[in-house]
């Protein structure tokens, strides 16, 4: 019988600033404003002989990684179908139903996603975390959920399992 943990990582230092508006419709949208985003992940494993299943301060390591990749910028939604980005010097200029805005280029980072939620960020983030084959190619690590939280007691979450187990 395999002998399987679930490892969750929940640190204080897993967070970052991000200001972002979500979008509610082609008309409707939220005021620009800024969240400390914070990021915990749940990997489940096979535990090897030594009693451990798998390097988590790797993981660690890899999730700071990628909050320090999203924090104090602006966020915008590559993929909204609301959105129209384009790139003036050193501006975007952003236009939402009739509204024009211009963001520094250099304060945001453009997501490959439809809006800046929780939901999204946190599939985002999942995904980002797969492009690293220390987990994505483990066939140890059975599943991992990736949460993302707005604010206490808001949280979004996605999952991925391991077709290799």
């Amino acid at each position: 019988m395999e002998k399987l943990t679930t490892i969750d990582i929940t640190k204080e230092y897993l967070h970052f600033s991000a200001a972002h508006f979500t979008i509610f419709s082609a008309s409707e949208r939220e005021r620009l404003h800024g969240h400390n985003f914070f990021v915990s992940a749940a990997v489940t494993a096979l535990v090897q002989a030594d009693g451990m299943c798998f390097n988590y301060c790797q993981l660690k390591d890899s999730l700071r990684e990628l909050c320090v990749g999203l924090d104090e910028y602006l966020l915008l939604a590559e993929n909204s179908p609301y959105l129209q980005i384009h790139e003036l010097g050193k501006n975007y200029r952003v236009t939402f139903a009739d509204e024009e805005m211009f963001f520094l280029k250099q304060d945001t980072l453009l997501l490959p996603v439809a809006n800046i939620t929780i939901e999204e960020l946190s599939y985002y983030l999942l995904q980002r975390l797969l492009e690293d084959s220390r987990y994505s190619s483990n066939p140890d690590i059975r599943e991992i959920t990736l949460r993302v939280a707005s604010g206490p007691g808001q949280w979004g979450s996605s999952q991925w399992q391991n077709p290799q187990a």
